[in-house]
């Protein structure tokens, strides 16, 4: 671990611990804790303001299990707080390999955060003014537009609670300082010196060039940032009007007065609609897609967590989740199946009269909405309530027997018209992700 000094932890910078002392804070207060150097200033100033605090403070690290150097940076964390009297939880992830690294660890560790939040409970992180810098440099060579262009919000709902970070107003070298000054130690992360990586080449090669140039940059992409947040906010305001007028509820908007509207106002809408998840802007061709492709065409753009599709005059916001669990599975008491987007369980005492089959549409199956009527296919029943295509394969069906007795969250046959068995209930639910006609 990097030492930080002469070890007097007094030595608080009153500009770095003012914006902790401006933090109303009703719930506990969690410090997200990487074991670098940005980090380890936050906790400590976390630590002399709110060490005391009667609603708790805590420190949650990740370990990514990405580097070597991964080992090293929890047993600092662990041993800071130890001395410092913190709780923290050490928290490992599995990283997938598909896609960026970057941004699946990323998101693997906004969810651990997001989870451990509960009703005015706030998470403190360590960006700074130069992760700012470099997210606005980062991000006008990518493209982005107007929301990007923003940059990294000084605080932002996250799970039940809020994301606060009190140190954008600082730059390294400040934090590095206090880290000399009130002995604080840190691990440095060997590969961010690597300058084959984007960001990196950006922190050692082009932005020393331009400060140089341009003395005070950090503050003039500031006042850039908040011209752009403004602007983002008349931009919302439009598109939640237009949403307003345009849509059947929260996940599909009405093609018709869609297509009406000027690209530009086609484009803010989705964009406001996706929110925080679109890490790119539409293009031309892909809206166009959605307004100008054939009448029985189904376009669809995926946008990270989202896909936009297009049926029965409709752009449908549809949330992609894994798919449905492969094969049939008989439902046992008292166990929940993750099925996709939906869970399903067998809840009571079953005995053994009630054999209940899981699985899905192979074709050709039939529905009978009352003991004793007429039966009728089941693709044609889909059909008549709306249910968009892409889903109907989705949707878990249930057997007792050859009889089809639940189809997904739409339809229950009720058990005394199959079954003399009591006791149980057959119990599915669905995340909210789509909005479809339940009749």
């Amino acid at each position: 671990m990097t030492p930080g000094g002469n070890h007097r932890p007094e030595t608080f910078f009153p500009e770095l611990l003012a914006p902790f002392q401006a933090l109303t804070v009703t719930g506990h207060i969690r410090v997200a804790l990487s074991g670098g150097l940005d980090s380890m200033v936050l906790l400590h100033l976390a630590h002399q303001v709110f060490g005391h605090c009667a609603n708790g403070l805590s420190a949650i690290h990740v370990n990514h299990q990405l580097q070597p150097a991964a080992a090293g940076f929890e047993a600092a964390s662990v041993e800071t707080c130890q001395a410092l009297g913190i709780p923290l939880e050490v928290v490992p992830v599995r990283i997938r390999a598909a896609g960026s690294v970057e941004t699946s660890a990323r998101d693997a560790r906004y969810q651990v955060f997001a989870d451990r939040l509960g009703p005015g409970d706030v998470l403190l992180m360590a960006h700074h003014g130069d992760d700012q810098v470099e997210t606005l440099l980062f991000r006008f060579l990518r493209g982005t537009g107007v929301r990007g262009l923003g940059g990294i919000p000084a605080e932002r709902p996250l799970g039940e609670g809020r994301l606060v970070r009190p140190l954008l107003g600082a730059d390294r070298e400040l934090l590095r300082r206090q880290a000399q000054a009130a002995g604080i130690g840190w691990q440095e992360d060997p590969t961010n010196a690597a300058t084959d990586v984007d960001r990196n080449f950006l922190r050692h090669r082009i932005i020393p060039l331009l400060s140089a140039r341009w003395p005070g940059l950090g503050a003039r992409l500031a006042a850039t940032a908040r011209a752009c947040r403004e602007a983002q906010e008349l931009a919302d305001l439009l598109a939640r009007s237009h949403f307003e007028q345009l849509a059947d509820g929260p996940h599909r908007i009405r093609l018709e007065g869609f297509g009406e509207l000027p690209l530009s106002a086609r484009r803010n809408l989705l964009q406001w609609w996706l929110g925080d998840s679109l890490d790119r802007t539409l293009s031309d061709r892909e809206l166009d897609g959605l307004v100008l492709a054939a009448a029985d065409a189904m376009p669809e753009i995926p946008v990270g967590p989202f896909a936009l599709r297009r049926f029965q005059g409709h752009i449908y916001r549809v949330t992609r989740y894994p798919d449905p669990v492969a094969g049939d599975q008989f439902l046992e008491p008292g166990r929940t199946i993750r099925d996709g987007d939906y869970t399903v369980s067998l809840k009571g005492e079953a005995g053994s009269g009630v054999s209940l089959l899981l699985t899905h549409r192979r074709g050709g199956e039939r529905l009978r909405e009352r003991a004793g009527g007429p039966s009728r296919p089941l693709k044609k029943w889909l059909q008549e309530r709306s249910v968009p295509p892409w889903e109907r394969d989705r949707l878990p069906l249930v057997f007792r027997r050859d009889e089809l007795v639940a189809v997904g969250d739409l339809w229950q046959l009720p058990q005394k018209e199959h079954t003399t068995e009591a006791g149980w209930q057959l119990d599915i639910r669905r995340e909210e992700g789509i909005v479809c006609d339940r009749k």
